[in-house]
């Protein structure tokens, strides 16, 4: 209980120290556009870092921000793409993401580790002689690699010791970064708890408000029994109108006594997946509004929230009126305030809240297993936030394991056991998908003779499948036989119908070459200038292989 308590404080101190204000630059040579900012919600995660625009396109510069060295360097297909760490002699790192390419040393650096390898993707960690950096030195240019929406930089700071990563805005890019635009309220829910009713629900329910003349908003009166929540959902423009980023901070006062907070200041990365917590899930699941919660049903370890001394419920007493005020802002001070007014009402409710009760109740704090049909489902303690009756069955072979309107924070296994009536050639081509409608989706499967198992963290249906598609190569840029002088690149498309690309590799003349993968494009490319090829005639050969090993193999040649 000792080490709890002094995971959860440490956050509080750490953000409360200076940061240092004219130490780092900007990574960009441009006036910062931001299309993200840190903390801001997104799918499973809290944003950690900001996003910088680059005009829609990519090979802009990346200085580096602060003398150092690059201590990391990951090229993945997905998450950052591209990405570069840079350690700072001051405790800090900065971190430059979804890169088209490095700059000279580094580049060949990279390229150097990735043949040696014969692997696209790869991490390095180096030593502080390596490649030592200066502050404005470029390092890369900007791209759209990995798990990227558009040509941005992502760009973030972490704490070197304790990697917590940091409010980059802390740093002094407050002062080059223009915000003059106060924050937008949206939407605001109340949470019946328990078996309270408010304006005669039972379930959450969306409260009217308007704009006033000051600028702030005014609920209509909220009437409730008992105990209740209220939560927000709400955005911030920065630097342009366009883009809908998060808030920095958020304070709620209850009769004029502050009682719940939260501010993104920084967090660790393991906190990140704490956002379905932290937020409505369900009704983001459901309607796509990100409602964010000012209180919690039970504690967990989100540090942004765990220097609260209460949990934000309201407890609403008879003969009682309250007013409830929400205050927020973003890293600028822009301000804006929301006044609900909360009175005591008895009625009955008129929208129920009907529980479907299942001889299956999952208590989130203890492990639970499942099992029908030689289906089996195990669920490790504080998989879920809360308890509920779990949807289970297994029927004409289909698991139901619920439905993804329920967030899991924790792996679960799904275990299919026994599976009889499969030849060898058809079970090493067998996995556990998810079926979306008709169509089945992947799910990484570990077999053991003739059992399967995944592990995952989204309910909903899943089903044995086969996959016996190999993949398919296509669109390639070059005629068989002819003379290629001034193409740069050659490239061909990949797609896998059933269980996705595992490997890719590429040869010339029998050498080993280098094939950048771009999920979102689903193209290899391999650039010229890596100097593989000879005069003359060159033969090109490509194996694609996707998860249950189905392999495609495409053979060409060309002249140089």
């Amino acid at each position: 209980m000792k080490f709890v308590l002094a995971f959860l404080f440490i956050p509080f101190i750490i953000f409360s120290q200076d940061y240092p204000q004219d130490y780092f630059q900007s990574p960009l040579d441009i006036s910062l556009d931001l299309s993200g900012s840190f903390g801001e919600l997104r799918s499973n995660h809290f944003h950690s870092g900001l996003d910088f625009k680059t005009k829609g396109i990519e090979g802009l510069p990346v200085y580096a921000a602060g003398d150092g060295y690059i201590s990391r360097i990951k090229i993945s297909t997905f998450g950052y793409g591209k990405a570069i760490y840079i350690t700072h002699p001051n405790g800090y790192t900065t971190v430059y993401g979804h890169l088209q390419k490095a700059n000279g040393a580094i580049e060949s650096y990279i390229k150097n580790k990735q043949y040696k390898e014969q692997s696209y993707e790869v991490e390095m960690y180096l030593y502080p002689t390596e490649l030592p950096v200066k502050k404005r030195d470029i390092i890369a240019f900007t791209g759209n690699t990995g798990g990227s929406g558009g040509p941005h930089l992502h760009f973030e700071f972490r704490n070197t010791k304790s990697e917590e990563i940091l409010n980059p805005m802390q740093f002094g890019f407050k002062k080059i970064i223009n915000d003059e635009r106060k924050p937008v309220i949206q939407g605001v829910v109340a949470y019946p708890l328990d078996s309270t009713v408010v304006n005669k629900s039972q379930k959450p329910i969306a409260i009217n408000f308007s704009k006033q003349s000051d600028g702030s908003y005014l609920s209509t009166k909220i009437q409730s029994n008992g105990k209740m929540g209220i939560g927000i959902n709400a955005y911030d423009f920065c630097t342009n109108a366009y883009n809908k980023n998060g808030l920095y901070k958020v304070k709620a006062y209850l009769n004029g006594v502050l009682y719940y907070q939260y501010g993104f200041d920084g967090f660790a990365f393991d906190e990140s997946r704490y956002i379905n917590n932290f937020m409505d899930y369900e009704r983001f699941h459901l309607m796509g509004q990100r409602v964010q919660k000012l209180f919690q049903l039970s504690d967990y370890p989100l540090s942004i929230v765990a220097g609260n001394k209460k949990d934000g419920t309201i407890k609403v007493q008879p003969g009682a009126n309250y007013t409830y005020r929400v205050e927020v802002f973003d890293f600028h001070g822009n301000k804006v305030e929301l006044v609900i007014p909360i009175e005591f009402y008895y009625a009955q409710a008129t929208i129920k809240n009907t529980v479907q009760k299942t001889p299956y109740y999952v208590k989130a704090k203890n492990e639970s297993i499942f099992e029908k049909n030689n289906v089996t489902v195990q669920i490790p303690e504080n998989a879920f936030y809360n308890n509920f009756y779990l949807n289970f069955d297994v029927s004409n072979d289909i698991l139901t394991l619920h439905d993804d309107s329920v967030p899991v924070h924790k792996n679960i296994t799904v275990t299919f056991s026994d599976v009889q009536g499969l030849t060898e050639e058809q079970m090493a081509k067998t996995y556990i998908a998810t079926l979306d409608g008709y169509k089945l989706e992947y799910n990484k499967t570990y077999r053991k003779g003739n059992t399967f198992s995944i592990r995952t963290r989204t309910l909903g249906k899943f089903k044995l499948a086969q996959d016996t598609t190999p993949p398919r190569i296509y669109n390639v840029n070059f005629v068989e036989g002819k003379t290629i002088k001034d193409q740069k690149t050659i490239s061909v498309s990949i797609t896998d119908l059933h269980s996705d690309i595992d490997t890719y590799n590429g040869y010339i003349n029998g050498k080993w070459i280098l094939l950048e993968y771009d999920y979102k494009t689903k193209k290899l490319v391999h650039n010229l200038d890596d100097n593989i090829c000879v005069q003359g005639r060159n033969d090109l050969k490509i194996v694609v292989t996707d998860n249950l090993q189905n392999s495609t193999t495409f053979e060409s040649y060309f002249f140089r």
